[in-house]
């Protein structure tokens, strides 16, 4: 198949680039700086210039191809709502678009985010609500893409919800807990017994190539993890361990961490400057949250391939280079 994949220079898009690759079809890899996919173009994906924020070019494309993986999105715990929902809802409106007009199928990289209440969350599978209020901006304008595509008519598409991406490329989770480790601003939130669901990159590269091919999951929605429950704080300290950098990390309880992040935002948004931490971040570093993974496994046959100690043995093998 011809694939478009938005996002396709950033860390998620290059791994779906790649997977499709090996499986035999073209990725386009949309995006604006193609420094480092050049392996892949060699390899024979095409690349294509362009910024989402052209959302008649962007419908025009997608209606070009025989599947899209919609990847693209702005993921940040800060911002202002105007820079999310001209690339997570308006881009996402552009894709549903040029999709129905050209017939091609869609998976849209959704995230669990949206069912997010800021509160400990055990084993939630996909029926669960969409929250009253959301925990981020982020969070609310990727429900708003779910809206996109789930009304769509005529559409076919599935919708994945991966958690917690991590691996070899990653720029944004672990970069910003080593950076703050290793400036000595790491605190353990909450009393570090809180368990959450993570998910190897190449596992969620191997779930978008399930969903582009399978009939059963047109109109789903599906979480996707590791499918390993794991303690985050002791995962962070083997990780910090393993780099040299101290692990003996000072613990804030979860309570006194909310209100100084609350504090933290409130003079962001005076100084017009993104704080160190928001309630978002500190939630999702504190809280419980697994999820079920029983609906990917019976409509996408989907297995992680690769375990969460294995992953993290790539990811810091890649960081040692």
């Amino acid at each position: 198949m011809l694939v478009l994949v938005t996002g396709g220079t950033g860390f998620l898009g290059q791994h779906i680039a790649r997977a499709l690759l090996v499986q035999g079809d073209t990725p386009i890899i949309l995006g604006r700086d193609f420094r480092d996919v050049q392996p892949l173009l060699h390899a024979g994906a095409r690349a294509l210039p362009l910024d989402m924020r052209d959302a008649a070019t962007l419908a025009d494309v997608c209606a070009t191809a025989d599947a899209v993986c919609h990847a693209g999105a702005l993921s940040a715990a800060w911002g202002p709502w105007a820079d999310f929902y001209a690339a997570n809802v308006r881009a996402t409106a552009a894709v549903v678009a040029g999709c129905q007009r050209g017939g091609a199928r869609l998976v849209y990289i959704s995230s669990p985010s949206v069912i997010f209440t800021g509160h400990d969350h055990h084993n939630l599978t996909e029926d669960a609500p969409y929250p009253r209020r959301f925990a981020a901006l982020y969070s609310r304008s990727k429900k708003l893409g779910e809206d996109l595509v789930n009304g769509a008519a005529g559409l076919h598409a599935v919708i994945l919800r991966p958690k917690a991406i991590f691996g070899p490329g990653d720029r944004s989770l672990l970069p910003r807990i080593l950076a703050a480790a290793r400036a000595g601003r790491l605190r353990q939130i909450g009393d570090g017994q809180n368990i959450v669901d993570v998910t190897y990159v190449e596992n969620v590269a191997d779930a978008v190539l399930l969903a582009l091919r399978s009939p059963a999951a047109t109109g789903g929605t599906y979480t996707i993890t590791n499918g390993e429950h794991i303690r985050l704080w002791d995962l962070i300290r083997v990780v910090l361990r393993r780099l040299g950098i101290p692990a003996d990390l000072r613990a804030v309880p979860l309570r006194v961490a909310l209100a100084a992040a609350t504090l933290m935002e409130l003079r962001g948004h005076l100084i017009g400057r993104e704080p160190m931490l928001t309630r978002y971040s500190t939630a999702i570093l504190g809280r419980t949250q697994t999820y079920d993974l029983r609906r990917a496994q019976r409509d996408l046959a989907y297995h992680p391939r690769i375990s969460v100690a294995e992953g993290v043995e790539r990811t810091l093998q890649a960081l040692a280079k």
